[in-house]
């Protein structure tokens, strides 16, 4: 049995999926390498109805909000930087009634990555005052819901 203190993100099963399948132990940018890991999913989740597409957010943000209260105990480290869940259910959201095309992946991806990384408020503010598994999950669902008003904006313009 691997202790808590002593477990990675290759050895025990929590940590492999809260560090995004291994994305997150780049050694530079984990949350950006978790963001474009987490993308080749939203070919399965596109096909889902609407409501379908919903619940699955719904699911992986309480799991992740177990995950990374987990992970981030395990690791002593409060919203270690490759604890990356969080930027997977982040980018799920920005995509949400999205047409997936290479114009609409690139600027969703961007518009996420900007807010996930400047937290504008209330990003920035949530972030700094909410802990626990809820306070590493959450700045990245407000960031996503930023970036998917923006694309929707965008879009609606277009």
């Amino acid at each position: 049995m691997i202790e808590p203190g002593q477990r990675r993100w290759n050895n025990h099963w929590t940590h492999f999926l809260a560090f995004g399948l291994g994305s997150g132990a780049a050694p530079k940018a984990p949350g950006t390498f978790g963001s474009v890991a987490a993308m080749p999913f939203l070919a399965l989740l596109m096909w889902l109805p609407l409501w379908a597409y919903a619940l699955v957010l719904v699911v992986a943000f309480v799991f992740g909000c177990y995950l990374c209260d987990r992970v981030s105990r395990d690791m002593g480290v409060h919203d270690h930087g490759g604890i990356v869940w969080d930027e997977f259910v982040g980018i799920w959201i920005t995509f949400i009634a999205v047409p997936l095309n290479a114009w609409t992946l690139i600027g969703g991806f961007i518009l996420f990555r900007f807010f996930d990384v400047i937290k504008p408020w209330p990003i920035g503010w949530v972030d700094k005052r909410v802990a626990g598994g809820v306070g590493i999950m959450i700045d990245d669902v407000i960031a996503g819901v930023f970036a998917w008003l923006v694309l929707q904006a965008v879009l609606w313009l277009l």
